[in-house]
């Protein structure tokens, strides 16, 4: 069966990695293209490297252009797709790269977002440890698909097992993240400049004001923490897409050396997509550009008395259009690895 498919958002970062990507699979057409201030323009024109795509064009963003497909993928800057997701119905698989129905807590969405809170839809990072399971089971079948924060699900993963396990304490994480400016979105922003990042490393959201934080409490307390808290640094630095996650937790009373790097082992030790490396390596971005792979490495510092985990993600395949795509494929009860490759792009 061949499934139809539109994407919204189709002339930014996110709608054109999820293009890139469903360009590849057997069991899509992509059909419908859509974009808000660039509609009746070539997607080519916005989208250069999709020579495959080139005979699309771009339509506007409205309920009726969207309605109709089997797919849906929105990506919408935050707090606009509920207006179409609440128009299509039940008719379609609904895919939404923002950040509407992420979080649970209708308080974590007025102090981190504001606006009208939506209902959370299954979250669409199969591979987080959750209730012990995965979460994958809760994603077959599913008809809305909240696709993750790439920020966020790269530290729950990094955090997740070692909290199922009790090797953790997660009221005291600390994670600070060397992240691309692609993940801010391919509109115009001064402080995201060429001539602004190039030769620098600038934090921002410091303090406990970055969105991520409540979606990563979130799914650590789906992991088993009762009251996870975390300092959560984020820094831009000059490399266009790729994040580089270093967060470290306290090693939980009486936790093994053995016990802990069993816990990450057991999680991931049959997961295609999330790989934690042999002890004593730690990954690059550059070994995950264009791939939905998270790498992995573990690290105990008993001087310190925790745990350190590095991880790295390409931020527009497995922090959003990967792991969207993984998940559509759980929804539809197809092979959860088609069109996604695990290797990336050198030099």
């Amino acid at each position: 069966m061949t499934y139809s498919v539109a994407v919204s958002g189709a002339s930014g970062y996110a709608g054109g990695e999820i293009l890139r990507l469903l360009a590849d699979h057997p069991d899509i057409e992509i059909r419908t293209v859509t974009a808000h201030s660039h509609a009746g323009d070539p997607l080519i024109a916005h989208q250069p490297h999709l020579r495959s795509l080139r005979h699309l064009q771009l339509q506007p963003t409205t309920p009726e252009v969207l309605a109709g497909h089997d797919v849906v993928f929105l990506a919408l800057p935050h707090g606009q797709s509920g207006q179409y997701t609440d128009a299509l119905g039940d008719a379609a698989l609904v895919i939404d790269a923002g950040a509407d129905p992420r979080l649970t807590a209708r308080a974590d969405w007025a102090a981190f977002y504001g606006g009208d809170f939506h209902e959370p839809w299954a979250y669409g990072v199969p591979e987080l440890p959750v209730d012990g399971g995965k979460q994958r089971e809760r994603l077959r079948g599913a008809t809305r698909i909240a696709a993750p924060g790439c920020n966020a699900s790269t530290v729950s993963l990094s955090l997740a097992p070692g909290v199922a396990a009790g090797v953790i304490d997660a009221g005291d994480i600390v994670s600070v993240l060397a992240v691309g400016p692609s993940g801010a979105g391919k509109s115009l922003k001064p402080p995201l400049l060429g001539s602004e990042i190039l030769g620098t490393a600038n934090p921002y959201a410091v303090g406990g004001s970055h969105r991520h934080i409540p979606e990563i409490q979130q799914a650590l307390r789906a992991a088993g923490a009762a009251d996870p808290r975390i300092s959560f640094t984020p820094v831009i630095v000059p490399m266009a897409r790729g994040i580089l996650a270093t967060s470290t937790a306290p090693i939980a009373a009486g936790a093994t050396d053995a016990q802990i790097r069993d816990a990450w082992e057991a999680a991931y030790g049959d997961e295609t997509f999330v790989q934690l490396l042999p002890e004593g390596q730690m990954p690059r971005t550059a070994d995950v550009l264009g791939a939905n792979t998270a790498l992995m490495g573990l690290a105990i510092d008993r001087a310190a008395g925790r745990v350190v985990v590095v991880t790295a993600v390409d931020n527009l395949t497995k922090g959003t259009a990967g792991a969207a795509i993984q998940s559509m494929n759980l929804a539809l009860g197809l092979p959860e690895g088609t069109a996604l490759s695990v290797n990336g792009v050198a030099p």
